[in-house]
């Protein structure tokens, strides 16, 4: 007995010490991703590196690259790079105005140049001869030509003001004197842009050339190859690459010394490159009560509503195949908004980052702090914004919720808004009334009421939300909203207001208008018009309370990017502002689940996804790329990650090396870099890009337009 005891007891022991060993090392996993927060402090690079062409960061540029740009080629690399339209960022890539983007910058132009009979979406666009490219209506592209710091006369004219209210209309009134004066003077497209939040402000002067033309856009498959699935993720294989033609006043190839040639190696890795764009918005200055509103309330919100649109085109596109083209691009563009915005709030959630940025917030008012002037001025900002915000959240989900948009909205309220119209304007004598209520003008307007193709079943589905959204805001048992719903919710609500209402066709729209006097329909009992004839001055009052606290914190926000500049000076970028930025990286992998992410990507690779997912959509190829044609060389680069710092807007940006020469096209970031809205961070955040070599195989190999291939390795048209 006392054997089996013993045995038993060594058992437990050993099992007791297998258990401990296993929580021990549980414990230890955990303990190496649990972080004290204390000891998180915020990263030199945390604001980015975007770099403005006023203020290059020389010094740094030659201490991390030994690499000291001179002033030449600044300019020259200014006067290359081009915005494209009012959404993309382009290049110059010959001498003769070729221009280089990405194709999904140029889709909608794709789409202005299709002829009857065509799909180049599915098809691509090669214009084989120089006759054959295709003017595109109304696209345009701008070149940075002038650049001037207009900072002392706006923020003079802003410190005129004796309140708030004052000083953001002084502010706005003076840039409009001056981008008036200074267009008038140059010629050219003139803006003034606020940086650092308006602790500076630059004038952009921009030469806008008008005459543009398609000259090759690959078939959408291959430049989006992998499709919504493998959309913000890496690795990557997408000839995400266009090209046009610049013209100049007398229909002729622009002749052009700024542009950048083409690469003949590519970048290799650990080499530093630049990403020359325009980056559309950045919130990396905002301030930790800015950052926590957002995460709190703004970004869920909005993925929400998202989210419910996304259901509801795919329930409708699976009850009617036959809208499947236009259900499933509404669709794709929601789905890809929630990945982006998800990202972003994932990172407003991470409680490392926001440590960062809390770590940069004590910093800086301890900088501020420190000298009794910029205490006296700016001391206070942080605490009047966070009360600004503070304020916001408190009727926030109130104002979105009474807020009529196209989106979110059904139809109904805006039929509901029209009817009021016409019987505010019916009690008035005719010769009192718009135009619109009188006589025929008043059948016509009652006739277009109500939508030829009305989608009952997307309104009723937006209807349910619409009383979701009050019920949560305004609580169910609130006055208004029961009136409305009858004190049902969901279905029951919905089938309740519809049965109760006369605005829901055509037919009692009429016998509404035509049997009820202007007063009875006023005070009509039906929900949607009782609804919106009862909650417009609540709205209003909402919606001018959420303005005025946005001006009075814009200008704050202005005052913070003046402290922001006296502290800190050029050493940390602004945010972006869609204007012209350089920003500096190396092509490198980096870790991810569990291994290392590799910095290229090859043409192999391509293939080896094609047949991995078993060739079926997204991931099929046109059929000029099923088969490698003779000549491509599958170890090719084609695409690569870069740490340069890029966000919307540098779709389409060059990326080039330290001799000004392209080595890839930059057309999207990972998903670990979709918190780079409010921090810059380089351990996983990366570029992702088209490989110059990889674009140029295609060119000359797949597509063999030899006369765009041969014009990018000489930099002119040749014969």
């Amino acid at each position: 007995m006392k054997n089996l005891l013993a045995k038993m007891s060594k058992h437990f022991l050993f099992s007791f010490m297998l258990l401990s060993l296993f929580l021990s090392l549980k414990v230890s996993a955990q303990s190496s991703d649990w972080v004290n927060l204390d000891t998180v402090k915020a990263g030199k690079f945390d604001t980015g590196r975007m770099w403005t062409f006023e203020y290059p960061p020389l010094e740094y540029f030659k201490t991390t690259y030994n690499f000291t740009p001179d002033e030449e080629w600044l300019t020259h690399v200014r006067m290359s790079a081009l915005r494209f339209a009012n959404y993309c960022s382009a290049s110059f890539v010959s001498g003769d105005g070729l221009v280089m983007t990405n194709h999904h910058c140029a889709r909608q132009s794709v789409t202005e140049v299709t002829k009857e009979g065509e799909d180049l979406h599915k098809d691509g666009f090669i214009a084989t001869t120089l006759q054959d490219e295709r003017p595109v209506p109304g696209l345009y592209v701008d070149q940075l030509v002038l650049f001037k710091d207009v900072t002392d006369e706006v923020i003079d004219a802003i410190n005129k003001g004796k309140t708030e209210e004052e000083r953001a209309k002084f502010e706005n009134d003076i840039i409009s004197q001056i981008e008036e004066r200074e267009a008038k003077a140059t010629g050219l497209e003139v803006a003034i842009t606020p940086l650092y939040n308006g602790g500076k402000y630059s004038l952009y002067g921009y030469k806008r050339y008008t005459d543009v033309r398609l000259v090759l856009a690959p078939e959408e498959q291959i430049a989006f190859f992998g499709g919504d699935p493998d959309n913000f993720t890496y690795p990557r294989y997408n000839l995400d690459f266009s090209f046009f033609r610049v013209y100049d006043e007398n229909g002729k190839p622009l002749k052009t010394d700024n542009y950048f040639k083409w690469s003949e190696k590519g970048a290799s890795i650990g080499e530093p490159i630049f990403v020359v764009g325009n980056p559309g918005n950045t919130d990396r200055l905002n301030t930790v009560a800015q950052l926590e509103y957002a995460r709190d309330y703004q970004y869920p919100r909005t993925i929400a509503l998202l989210t419910t649109l996304v259901d509801m085109y795919k329930d409708m596109l699976k009850k009617d195949p036959s809208r499947k083209a236009e259900l499933e691009d509404k669709i794709f563009g929601f789905d890809n908004s929630i990945k982006a915005l998800s990202g972003i709030l994932e990172g407003l959630r991470n409680p490392v980052l926001m440590q960062k940025k809390k770590d940069f917030e004590k910093n800086f008012r301890a900088s501020v702090d420190a000298d009794p002037e910029l205490k006296a001025k700016y001391g206070d900002l942080w605490d009047k914004i966070a009360d600004i915000r503070n304020q916001l959240s408190k009727i926030s989900n109130k104002n979105f919720a009474l807020s009529m948009n196209k989106f979110s909205t059904p139809q109904y309220f805006f039929i509901a808004n029209d009817v009021i119209d016409i019987a505010e304007n019916l009690k008035l004598p005719e010769n009192e009334r718009e135009d619109l209520y009188v006589g025929e003008e008043l059948e016509n307007t009652i006739n277009n009421l109500f939508p030829e193709k009305f989608d009952y079943e997307m309104n009723n589905i937006l209807l349910a939300q619409k009383v979701e959204a009050l019920q949560q805001a305004f609580g169910k048992d609130d006055p208004l909203v029961k009136k409305f719903t009858g004190g049902y919710s969901g279905k029951e609500a919905v089938k309740y207001i519809l049965d109760h209402s006369k605005i829901t066709n055509l037919a009692d729209l009429k016998e509404l208008l035509t049997n009820q006097n202007p007063d009875e329909i006023l005070n009509s009992d039906d929900p949607f018009i009782y609804f919106v004839m009862h909650s417009k001055d609540l709205s209003d009052e909402y919606s001018n309370k959420v303005k005025e606290l946005t001006e009075i914190e814009s200008a704050y926000s202005q005052q913070l990017g003046v402290a922001v500049f006296k502290v800190y000076g050029t050493s940390i970028p602004p945010d972006a502002t869609f204007t012209l930025r350089l920003a500096d990286g190396i092509v490198d992998g980096y870790p991810a689940n569990g291994t290392y992410i590799q910095p290229f990507t090859t043409f192999y690779g391509l293939y080896d996804r094609y047949y991995g997912q078993g060739k079926v959509f997204p991931w099929t190829l046109p059929e000029r790329w099923e088969t490698p044609p003779a000549g491509l060389d599958l170890s090719t680069p084609f695409n690569f990650v870069s740490t340069n710092d890029i966000i919307g807007g540098n779709s389409g940006s060059p990326v080039i090396n330290e001799k000004a020469e392209i080595v890839g096209l930059a057309f999207d970031g990972n998903i670990e870099s979709l918190p780079g809205n409010f921090i810059f961070t380089t351990e996983q955040n990366r570029t992702v890009s088209v490989h110059s070599l990889g674009m140029w195989q295609a060119i000359d190999k797949v597509y063999k337009l030899k006369r765009i291939s041969d014009e990018l390795k000489n930099g002119r048209i040749t014969e």
